[in-house]
C-alpha cells in the first residue's frame, strides 16, 4: 500500500481518517466494508450467545441452586446487568483517550474469558456450590457466593471494554464520506442487531435446556469454549480492519468547555451575523471547520481566547460544538431509562411467571421457563429483517428519508409498543391468577404467556436498534465510543431502577399486608405491578415525545448525493410524519 501512496494513488483512500494499526492511511478496497464486518459480526453473534446463556437463566440458578428469594434473585440479576451496562462508560473513555477501540477490546475480551472460566468453575466444583435441597434448602456460603459473583462481575467489567468498542469498530468499517458506504452503514445496524438476535436464539433454547436438564457445568462450559472460538475469529480478521486514532479524552474536552465558558461568563459574545474577526482585539475566536450553532450559546464563550497559552483558558469551536452535541443527547438518554427497565422484566419476572405454568410437551419433555425468551429473539429477528428489506423501502418513497422514518420516530414507536406490551402482560397475569384461584393445580400451558414475549420482541425491534443507531450516529466523530456508551448507560441505569422499583413496591405492599411480589407468584399480585409499570412508562412516553420534539439532529456535510439537507437536519426528530 505504501508504494501505491508514493505513486499518487489516493483515489481509493478512506477519507474519514481511517488508518491501520500502525497509523497509516488505508484503502477502501483493501480494508473495511462488509469483508471486515463479517469477522466482527461473527464474534458478536457467538459472544451474545455466551452472555445470554448466563443472563437468560440466571434468576433460575439464583433461586434453585443458590436458594435466593424471588425479589433478591431478580434484583441480583438486574444489578449485575446494570453494572455490565454502566462499565462501558469507562471502556469508551479508555478507547477514545488512550488505546483506541481495538486494543481496549482485546483487553476486555481476555477479562471476559477469565470471568467465564471462573463462573464455570463456580457451578462445577462441589465445594463452590451449596448442596441440593432436601427437607430444607441450605443457602450458599459466603465463599460460594463470593466466587460466583466474582465471575459474574468480572464479565460485567469486561463487557465495559468490549461492548461499546466492538460496536464502534464495526460501524467504523464504513466511510461516511463515500455515499455507497454511508448507505451500507445504515443497514449495518440492522444486521448487527440481527447477529445479536441469532446469538441469543441459541441461548434460551439449547444452552438453557442443557442447564436445566443436564447440569450448569455443561451449560456454562459450552459458551466458555465458544467465546474462545469467537476471539480467534475476531483476531483472524485483524488485517482487514480500519481503525481510528485515539484522541484526547472526550470527558476532558467537555469539562474544559464547561469550565472555560463559566470562567468567561461576563465576557460578551459577538452579535448574530457579526464576523468574529471584527470584534474587540482583546478576544479572538479559534478557527474551525465546524461553524457555531445557535443552541446553548453560553458555551460559545469558551471560544473567547485570552493571552494565556493554557488549554484551560480557551477552546476551539469544534470542541464546543462536540460538547453541545453530547449534552443535547442527554434528555433522550433520560427518556430511554424506563424503557430499559421494562426490558429488564424479560429475564426476571417473565421467566419466574413461566415456572408457575404447565411446561410439558409430551410425556417426557419440559420446556425450561427461560426458553420463552426465544420468542422475543425470533420476533426481533423477523421484524428487523422485514424492516430493513421492505418497511424502509415503502416509507422511503413516501418520506424521502433514506431510513424510511427518522431514528427518533423508530424509537418512539418502540416505546409505544412497549407500553402496550406491559398492559397486555398485566391483563394476562390477571387472567392467570383468576384461573389459579379456581384450580388447585392449574393445567394452564406456559404458552399462555407467549403474547407478552412476542409483543416485547416487536417493541424491541424498533427501540433497541433505534437507540443503538441514534447514539452512534449523533455522536461527534471523535466521541463515537462515548456515544455508544450512552446506549449502555440507559440499560445500566434502567436495570438498577428495576431493582429499586421492585424492592420499593415489595416493601410497601408487604407492610400493607398483601405483597405484590412474593416468592410464591400464585399468592402475589404481579398484575398490579405490571399495571404500575405500564402507567409509569406511559408517562415516560409523553416525556419522550416532548424531548424528541426539542431535539435537533446533528448537521452533517454531504456531497451532491446527500441524504438530507442541513435544513432537514435542523427540523428536529419529533414524531411527525
Amino acid at each position: 500500500m505504501a508504494e501505491r501512496l508514493e505513486n499518487g494513488d489516493h483515489g481509493d483512500i478512506a477519507r474519514d481518517g481511517s488508518v491501520d494499526l500502525r497509523g497509516n492511511p488505508v484503502h477502501r478496497s483493501e480494508r473495511g466494508g462488509w469483508k471486515a464486518c463479517y469477522f466482527i459480526i461473527a464474534y458478536e453473534l457467538i459472544e451474545r450467545m455466551a452472555y445470554y446463556s448466563i443472563q437468560s437463566n440466571l434468576v433460575s440458578y439464583l433461586t434453585n441452586k443458590l436458594h435466593e428469594g424471588t425479589v433478591e434473585a431478580a434484583n441480583n440479576v438486574t444489578n449485575w446487568v446494570g453494572t455490565g451496562f454502566l462499565t462501558p462508560i469507562l471502556g469508551a473513555y479508555i478507547a477514545d483517550a488512550y488505546l483506541g477501540q481495538y486494543w481496549t477490546f482485546i483487553i476486555g475480551s481476555a477479562l471476559y474469558l477469565l470471568g467465564m472460566i471462573i463462573l464455570t468453575l463456580a457451578v462445577s466444583v462441589p465445594k463452590l456450590k451449596p448442596p441440593p435441597c432436601k427437607v430444607t434448602c441450605e443457602r450458599a456460603s459466603s465463599l460460594q457466593q463470593a466466587v460466583f459473583f466474582i465471575g459474574l462481575y468480572t464479565i460485567a467489567v469486561a463487557n465495559g471494554c468490549t461492548k461499546p468498542n466492538v460496536t464502534t469498530l464495526g460501524a467504523n468499517q464504513f466511510d461516511e464520506t463515500n455515499p455507497k458506504e454511508k448507505m451500507q452503514k445504515h443497514s449495518f445496524f440492522n444486521w448487527w442487531m440481527s447477529s445479536i438476535f441469532l446469538g441469543t436464539l441459541f441461548s434460551p433454547t439449547v444452552l438453557v435446556y442443557l442447564q436445566d436438564n443436564i447440569n450448569f457445568s455443561i451449560g456454562y462450559g459450552v459458551p466458555t469454549i465458544a467465546l474462545f472460538v469467537s476471539m480467534v475469529i475476531f483476531f483472524v480478521g485483524t488485517p482487514f480492519y480500519r481503525h481510528k486514532l485515539a484522541q484526547s479524552s472526550p470527558f476532558t474536552k467537555m469539562t474544559r468547555v464547561i469550565v472555560v465558558s463559566i470562567r468567561n461568563w461576563q465576557l460578551p459574545l459577538p452579535c448574530n451575523g457579526e464576523d468574529p474577526s471584527q470584534i474587540d482585539t482583546r478576544v479572538a475566536w479559534h478557527k474551525s471547520s465546524i461553524q457555531p450553532t445557535k443552541s446553548m450559546r453560553f458555551l460559545d464563550k469558551a471560544a473567547i481566547k485570552s493571552n494565556s497559552d493554557s488549554k484551560w483558558t480557551s477552546c476551539s469551536i469544534t470542541e464546543i460544538e462536540e460538547t453541545k452535541q453530547m449534552i443535547s443527547m442527554l434528555p433522550i438518554l433520560v427518556s430511554l431509562i424506563l424503557p430499559c427497565t421494562m426490558i429488564a422484566q424479560i429475564n426476571t419476572l417473565f421467566v419466574k411467571q413461566g415456572a408457575t405454568l404447565d411446561r410439558h410437551m409430551g410425556p417426557h419433555f419440559q420446556i425450561p421457563p427461560a426458553s420463552l425468551v426465544v420468542f422475543v429473539t425470533i420476533t426481533m429477528l423477523v421484524s428487523v429483517v422485514l424492516y430493513d428489506r421492505y418497511f424502509i423501502k415503502v416509507l422511503r418513497s413516501w418520506t424521502r428519508n433514506p431510513r424510511g422514518i427518522t431514528i427518533l420516530q423508530r424509537i418512539g414507536t418502540g416505546i409505544f409498543l412497549q407500553v402496550m406490551t406491559m398492559l397486555f402482560a398485566s391483563i394476562i397475569e390477571h387472567r392467570r391468577l383468576s384461573i389459579v384461584n379456581k384450580e388447585a393445580h392449574t393445567s394452564l400451558s406456559i404458552f399462555f404467556l407467549l403474547p407478552q414475549f412476542v409483543f416485547m420482541g416487536l417493541a424491541d425491534s424498533f427501540l433497541v436498534v433505534g437507540q443503538t443507531e441514534f447514539f452512534y450516529d449523533q455522536a461527534p466523530d471523535s466521541m463515537k465510543s462515548l456515544g455508544s456508551s450512552y446506549t449502555m448507560t440507559a440499560y445500566g441505569i434502567g436495570n438498577f431502577l428495576s431493582s429499586f422499583i421492585l424492592q420499593l413496591v415489595s416493601d410497601i405492599t408487604k407492610k400493607q399486608g398483601k405483597g405484590w411480589v412474593l416468592n410464591d407468584l400464585n399468592s402475589s399480585r404481579l398484575d398490579y405491578y405490571y399495571a404500575l409499570l405500564t402507567a409509569v412508562n406511559a408517562l415516560n412516553f409523553i416525556f419522550f415525545l416532548f424531548v424528541s420534539r426539542m431535539y435537533k439532529y446533528r448537521v452533517e456535510l454531504f456531497s451532491s448525493t446527500h441524504e438530507r439537507t442541513e435544513d432537514e437536519a435542523e427540523k428536529g426528530g419529533h414524531l411527525e410524519f
